[in-house]
């Protein structure tokens, strides 16, 4: 298992390697730009090259890129609809140029109308966005917490996405330890969490999950709360999330922490280190 977080990349796209390669980090997640603006960030050759450098100088063995928070594919809205489409071909364009394996997106919220009508503006986008992958990129679909109408709550859900696109050989899974508790699925119950692995596996295959999301909740089980809380001070707890990392099918996958870190400024060199002891190193 590769070790990692989610970091900073103010100041240039490198040094999100810098900061990653000095909390101890084997993978590392990125913004490619704002989370909360849909204006990309102009990153220069200069910039990309130095990405590119640095991060064979620190090792670091996975990078995945995270889409912006205001993506919603699912959008009724012509305007945040062509939006989101536009800021997720951003995304895609920007981690094929740095050498990222993955751009990790939130599906987004049918608004109330419902999934199916959710479905029929997710398909179409994604049917767009994938053509922009490779067999080295890959767009993965991350589990939601659940809250009103978001989508991706359930494996039934991604796989309804999963099978609108025949398939396709190039969406992938992102498995976030505190939305699937939030979402009712108790990854501290090791009989628990393998029912829901043995339910991805069946309906999607796990050779499409390519990165963990681990995060300790704040919110209750099966609340649909999507509060993170720092490993081990939250209701997951580390006995759950040792669990949660022992799962046989999750040993080869990059774990990235998104937690909001001792100081509110996200995880630390200390918290990389506790992920570790959880995986047993």
């Amino acid at each position: 298992m590769l070790f990692g977080a989610h970091v900073s990349s103010a100041g240039g796209i490198w040094q999100a390697i810098d900061r990653a390669e000095a909390m101890g980090c084997d993978a590392v997640q990125v913004f490619t730009q704002s989370p909360r603006m849909w204006r990309p960030t102009d990153h220069t050759p200069e910039a990309v090259a130095r990405f590119r450098e640095r991060r064979e100088e620190a090792e670091i063995k996975s990078v995945v890129c995270h889409a912006l928070y205001l993506v919603n594919l699912a959008s009724p809205d012509p305007e945040i609809y062509g939006k989101s489409i536009a800021a997720m071909r951003a995304s895609l364009e920007v981690a094929d140029t740095i050498g990222a394996e993955g751009v990790i997106f939130h599906v987004g919220s049918h608004l109330g109308a419902g999934f199916e009508a959710g479905l029929e503006h997710v398909v179409p986008a994604l049917r767009e966005l994938l053509e922009l992958t490779t067999d080295d990129l890959w767009l993965l679909m991350e589990n939601s917490a659940g809250a009103g109408g978001t989508i991706g709550r359930s494996t039934d859900e991604l796989a309804a996405i999963h099978d609108a696109l025949d398939h396709h050989p190039r969406l992938g899974l992102c498995l976030d330890s505190c939305h699937l508790y939030v979402s009712g699925v108790d990854v501290a119950d090791k009989v628990i969490l393998d029912a829901a692995v043995a339910e991805i596996d069946d309906r999607i295959g796990l050779d499409r999950l390519r990165c963990l999301h681990v995060n300790d909740s704040k919110a209750p089980l099966g609340s649909n709360l999507d509060r993170h809380e720092t490993t081990g001070a939250g209701l997951i707890g580390d006995e759950g999330l040792r669990t949660f990392l022992a799962q046989p099918a999750f040993q080869e996958l990059p774990a990235i922490l998104e937690t909001p870190g001792p100081d509110g400024h996200g995880p630390d060199v200390a918290e990389v280190a506790h992920l570790r002891t959880l995986f047993g190193r």
